[in-house]
Order: structure tokens, then sequence, then C-alpha cells
């Protein structure tokens, strides 16, 4: 019991804990036992809080959300800046001039209906590519304070990163139509909720003690966070299977994902040329963790919770590794914050390690009822796995075989690859079983989201009888309120979108939700997802290459920095950089240049030699093949790409012409200006020559000047350095909590100090908590 005893005390120390309990942390010398729970409600000091605080413990992971949506902010407001120019610039792909036209309307509902704070650029005398140019800028700067200063992680900062990025998406237009968009929008407006009102006055506290106090309301609003990633995961599993893709129904899909998807890392050639068996295998655990864990997001099991952290966690990080997806994996690791709570995040401490190991007969029984429920739980899942998709092992070849994974050989171009595959049948279930299943679990899935919020909602009443005093009990009231109504509302708001995957339960949804999700839809506050639906390129990948000429008949291929064209060249890592353009590239190769009108302004842009569009493409005139004089001619070829074989040296891909995407043109041809004419990209409107600069303008300018020679990615993984940098300088010179000095100078404690000596200790292992009654005095 004695060397248990000097554990305990040493863990006590290591937090800066000096006293016998962790309650005495709470006070000082000469200031007695304070309340723990002291937040924007007011304190809560009675024991039954701080056990329900405990339980409910999401202090450092609402911090953890809050700086990483700075990150990600500042992210996305950096990646975009260095692209404005030759996407929405006077002399960019598509100008945002034309999107903002005044229409005579009132100054409010024009505000209301087109929600962009670009109304007021010309009040600063900018245009509206200047505008972008300032609200990012501006955001990046904001975010970047948020991840260095606390004291700027408030309601307020993140209410106006919020509306910065949706003024931007509001003349994106194609170029901010993605997914992680919209994405990240919502969980931009959820950190306005998430994030206090304020922050409260720095105080040298322990680590616990910087944890423990929260607001009755704040669990409200960080479960949203929770509902958010339960809808992205759960959704983007099902739309895979409703989309009736043969390559997730085959699971073949990862066979051609790595190969297929817009911007391939380097390790995607390596996962390519894995087993088959593997790759099948992982289709099926990717079905497992986006359709079957979520649910578990909301278990009343700590347990199960962290293993659905941990599902979700592994999915990200490999789809990192193999692909450039900007910044949407890396907020979605931000969404799986809200799987945590404090207790793991500090599990090393000692009151951690003394909840793991219950005491009294009910708290044993109550653990082991919880292992035998969790373990119940993982035999489910693997019965069903095993059993939905006939997993079979194959001990001879050491590889796992599925039944559902019938398929028939389809046509095969000459060199084109692996075949196409057409589903037979599926030994485990069909199109309509699944369906069927779909329209059985959307309802209760919606009811378990609403059971769950009730929870929190009654867990966030209790906790606001515990506040003391008349006047912190009335505030605790009014944002308990004001954060409840807003977050039963944004939950409604929501199932709209999220019944879009299976119609007959968007029909029964109620109407009030419907109406409201129309009067807010335009600030894009809930959004409906399903990435991956159908796999592309599954008889190889189609890739647009740009050539240019001076004569018309020796051609010039104009190479793009980041999107695959020299066969030699490896693919690039730029996370969490998005270069839009190349996206936008991938896209317009999977159907007729008609479908993506922009691309005819990309064609014009280059016949001009207009350089913020080249910029896009090469960073670097030099690597430009026409930086000297623009090209005559403009002409785009389709081409069928491949991953190579592993024995061939020196080359990454292979490819194979396929037809011509868009037939040569030059300045003043007919078949380039009727495009124009059909798209309505024609400019009617030049911009407006300003006879003198405003010192705004000129700022912008010099920021240009100075930004311009970087290329985005470095950019971004200097802001990066930047903030490690920082917060290592932080750590290192800050302040700490407990100085050493001053413990070894105490003697040992005393007893009416509420310590634990070894003279004076108690022989039961509970005793910190039978001595804390007796300090009332």
């Amino acid at each position: 019991m004695a060397e248990e005893r000097r554990k305990c005390l040493k863990a006590r120390q290591k937090w800066g804990l000096r006293g016998g309990g962790a309650l005495s942390a709470w006070g000082g010398k000469g200031r007695g036992l304070q309340p723990p729970l002291a937040g924007r409600g007011g304190p809560l000091g009675s024991s039954p809080a701080r056990r329900v605080a405990d339980m409910a413990g999401s202090r450092l992971p609402r911090h953890l959300f809050l700086q990483g949506v700075a990150a990600i902010f500042m992210f996305a407001f950096a990646s975009l800046y260095t692209q404005i120019p030759g996407l929405y610039g006077p002399e960019g792909i598509l100008p945002a001039r034309r999107t903002l036209r005044p229409q005579g309307k009132g100054r409010w509902q024009q505000l209301w209906e087109t929600p962009t704070l670009l109304w007021e650029a010309p009040r600063l005398g900018l245009d509206t590519a200047q505008g972008l140019e300032l609200l990012s800028l501006l955001g990046t700067l904001l975010a970047l304070g948020a991840l260095l200063l606390s004291q700027l992680r408030h309601l307020l900062t993140y209410l106006l990163l919020w509306a910065a990025y949706l003024s931007v998406c509001q003349v994106g237009q194609v170029f901010l139509y993605f997914q992680w968009d919209s994405l990240l929008l919502e969980t931009g407006f959820l950190a306005v909720l998430v994030a206090p009102l304020r922050q409260p006055p720095h105080r040298k506290q322990a680590p616990q003690s910087k944890l423990a106090g929260a607001s009755p309301h704040e669990g409200l609003s960080f479960w949203l966070v929770r509902w958010l990633l339960f809808r992205l995961m759960f959704a983007s599993g099902v739309v895979k299977l409703t989309s009736r893709c043969p390559a997730w129904w085959g699971l073949t899909a990862l066979t051609y994902h790595y190969e297929t998807q817009c911007l391939p890392t380097p390790a995607a050639w390596f996962a390519h040329h894995l087993p088959v068996w593997l790759h099948k295998l992982s289709v099926v655990a990717t079905f497992l963790i986006e359709i079957a864990v979520p649910p578990l997001f909301f278990a009343p099991i700590r347990r199960l919770r962290l293993a659905a952290f941990y599902s979700q966690v592994l999915l990200q990080v490999l789809i990192i590794l193999t692909g450039n997806y900007n910044f949407f994996n890396l907020l979605t690791l931000v969404l799986t914050t809200a799987l945590l709570d404090d207790v793991h995040l500090l599990a090393e401490s000692g009151s951690s390690r003394r909840k793991k190991m219950p005491t009294s007969w009910p708290r044993a029984l109550l653990a082991m009822l919880a292992l035998l429920l969790e373990l119940a739980i993982y035999g489910l899942l693997a019965y069903g796995v095993v059993h939905c998709f006939g997993l079979e092992v194959d001990w001879e070849q050491y590889a796992i075989h599925s039944r559902t994974s019938e398929c028939q050989l389809g046509a095969q171009r000459a060199g084109a690859g692996p075949p196409l595959l057409t589903p037979l049948s599926s030994a485990a279930f069909t199109f309509h079983q699944f369906s069927q299943w779909l329209k059985t679990v959307s309802l209760p899935t919606m009811w378990l989201g609403a059971a769950s919020l009730a929870w929190e909602l009654l867990t966030a009443l209790w906790r606001w009888t515990q506040v003391r005093g008349w006047l912190q009990k009335f505030c605790a009231a009014a944002q308990l309120s004001i954060f409840g109504a807003a977050t039963v509302a944004l939950f409604m708001i929501s199932l709209v979108p999220y019944s879009y995957m299976e119609p007959s339960t968007h029909g029964r949804l109620w109407t009030g939700a419907h109406r409201l999700f129309g009067t807010v839809e335009h600030l894009q506050l809930a959004n409906s997802y399903g990435l991956f639906r159908r796999m592309t390129g599954l008889g190889g990948r189609p890739e647009v290459v740009l050539e240019g000429s001076y004569d018309g008949h020796h051609w010039t291929e104009i190479e793009f920095m980041y999107k695959p064209g020299n066969v030699s060249r490896a693919p690039p890592v730029v996370t969490p950089h998005q270069p839009r353009l190349d996206w936008q590239m991938w896209f317009a190769a999977l159907g007729p240049h008609t479908q993506s009108p922009w691309f005819t302004s990309l064609v014009l842009r280059l016949l001009q030699g207009k350089e913020p569009v080249i910029r896009l493409i090469q960073n670097h005139a030099p690597t430009y093949p026409f930086h000297k004089q623009p090209p005559t001619y403009v002409r785009a070829q389709l081409y069928k790409y491949w991953f190579s074989q592993p024995g061939e040296q020196g080359r990454w891909w292979r490819r194979q012409w396929v037809e011509e995407f868009f037939p040569a043109v030059s300045l003043g041809d007919p078949t380039l200006e009727t495009l124009l004419r059909q798209f309505g990209l024609q400019d009617k409107s030049p911009p407006r020559a300003r006879s003198s600069s405003s010192p705004l303008t000129e700022a912008l300018y010099w920021v240009r000047k100075q930004l311009s020679p970087l290329e985005a990615p470095t950019l971004l993984w200097g802001l990066l350095a930047t903030v490690g940098a920082i917060r290592v300088m932080q750590a290192l010179l800050g302040p700490r909590p407990s100085p050493p000095a001053r413990e070894k100078q105490r003697p040992a404690p005393r007893e009416d100090s509420g310590a634990t000596s070894k003279q004076a200790a108690p022989a039961p292992s509970n005793s910190s908590r039978s001595q804390t009654p007796r300090r009332k005095k």
C-alpha cells in the first residue's frame, strides 16, 4: 500500500497537485477549495456536478476541434489566395466580376439573396477579384492568429472566418463547387457554436483545472459535430452501393482507384500493385468503417466510441498517404475529435488509471456488463461482414476471397489495361435487398440521433440546476436556451439533406423541416454528402492534354504542375493545397468539352498569353513552353493513362491516345467565337481602368508580388512550419504550471490542507474521497 501511495503522490506532483486527491488541485495556499466548473454559465460546485463533468469531459476535444478548424481555414484561404488572379481576376478563366452585378435591389435584400461581403468591395476602392484577395489574406491571418493565440479562439473569430469563406464561395463558381468546400462551411458554422463567447482570463492552473470548467450548454453544440461526422461517413458508404457502380459491388474499386483518382501520390503507385485479394478486403473494410461503424458514434460505452474513432482515423490516414485530397481528409480528422473525451486524452494521469479500476461491486458489475456488450457488438460486426460479403480464407494461397465479387469480364480495348467488370449476381445480398435495408434503417438512424440529442439536452439541463448564484443561473439559462434552440434547429435542418440518400424517407419528413431548410439553404448550414459515388476510369483514367503550336503542324504539349502528363514524372505531393484547375481538368476528361464551358475560356486565355492563367499551369515561366510568345494555335487531346508495371524503369505512367478533345483554334477563329458566345463567356463589360490606386490596392499588389514566386504547397507547408516552430517556442519558454523548486522546498503536506502523508495516510485506497467532506471550514 505504501508503494501505491508513493506512485499516486508522484502522479499528483506530475500534474502540479499539492494535495490529497484531485479536488485539492482547484485550491491553493490560502484560497481553500474552489469549485472546479466555472465557465460561461457559472460555477458548478457540487460533487455530483463534478462527476457529470468528468463523464462528459470534452473540454480538451473542443479545444482540439477549434484549433483544427482554424488550421483548415488557414489552408483553404491560403490555397485559394494563390489561385485568385488566374481563376477570378480580370484576365482569369472565370472573372469574378461577372457574378456580382447590382440588380437594383435593396442592400440587405441583395445581401440575403447572395450572402457575400464582396458587395462592399467597391466602397473600399476594390474590384471583386481584389476583394477576394483581401478576404483570403484576412482569413489566413485570422486563422493563423486563432491557431497561435487562445484569446482569439472565441465565437466572433469563427463567425468572421465562416462569413469570409461563405463570401468567397458565392463567387467561386465551378471551381468552388466541391463537397469539401460545403463541408468546411458547415463545420465552420458549428465552430461558431462550439467556440466560447469569450476567453476567460488567463490564470496559472494545473493541467486538469484547464479542462474541467464548462458551461451547461457546451456539450450540446459539440454534439452537432458528432452528428455531422455520422452523416458524412454513413452517406459516403451508402451512396457507393445505391449508385450501382459495378466496381463497388464487385469489390474491385480499389484495383482502379489508386491510378484513376484525380491527383495520386507516389504511394498510390505501390498501393495499386498490391494483391487483388487485399484490394477486395480493403473495400470490405471501407464498407464496414463507413456504414456499420458510424452508429457507434452515439454508443454509451466509451470504448466503442474510441474504437470508432480509431477506425475513422485509420481510413483517413490511408487516404492521405495515397491521394492528394487537399484539406478534406484533414477536416474529417478534425471532426473525429467529437468522439474523444478528456479521460482518454489524459490517460497517463493517475486519476484516469483509478477510474479504470472500480472498487465497489455495482461499478464492477456495470463494467463487466459493458465489456460483455462491447464484445457482443464486435462479434456481431464480424459476423455481419463475413455473412454479407461471403468472406472465405484460402489457406493454401494465403488470400481472402469473397462471393460478392462474381463478375463477368467485359470487352477490353487492345492494350487498354485491366478488363471491365460487370456484376452477375451477389451471393450475399442484392441491390433490392440493400435498398429495402436502407429504407428500413434510414428513419431509425434519425431517431438514434434524436435520442442522443435528447440525452445531451437532459444532461445540459441537469448541469444547469447545479449552477450557483442567481445571476450565474440566469445567464446560464439564457445561453442554454439560445444554444439549445440553435442545436435543435440545425439538427432538424440537417435531416433534409441527410434523407436525400433514401427518397421515400425524404418524402416522409416533417414539412416544417423542409421549410426551415429551404429558408437557409443558400447559407449552406447543412449539406448532403456522398464521396466516391461511382468509380471512374475502369478502362484507364481519361486525361486531357493541352497542346500549342505556332504553325499548326508541330505541336508541343503544355504540362501542368500537378496533374498527370509526362509519363516519366512522379506524382507530386501537394496536400493540403488544392490546385483547382487541375481538379477541374480531371472532371472535364470524363465527358465532352461542352459539359465544361470554362475549358473554352481556358483555351482563349492561353491564346492571349495571360500570365495569371499561365501561373496556374506552371508557376515558373521558363518551364512553360510558350513563355516568350503565346501559341498561335491551341488544341486538346484525350488520352488513357495507367500506372506503369514494376519492371518498367524510369516511367510512372503509360498512356494511349483516344481521340481529339478540343479542336485546334486560334484567336478570331469562328469555332472559338461561337463557343464563347454560346457559353456566355464573351466579356461585354471590360473592367474600367482606375485613375488612381488606393493604399489598400497598393498593399495587395505588394503582398502578391512578394508571395508569387512561391509555389502554393511550399507556402502552405511554410505556414504550418511557422505554427509548429512558434508552438515549440511557447512550450519551451512559456510559464510552467508547477515549478519544481517550490515542490522541493515544501515540507511534508499538512493534514489541514487535505494532503495525504505517509505517516497519517489511512489504509483504504479510496481515502482521498473520504477526506474530502472534512474540509468544510
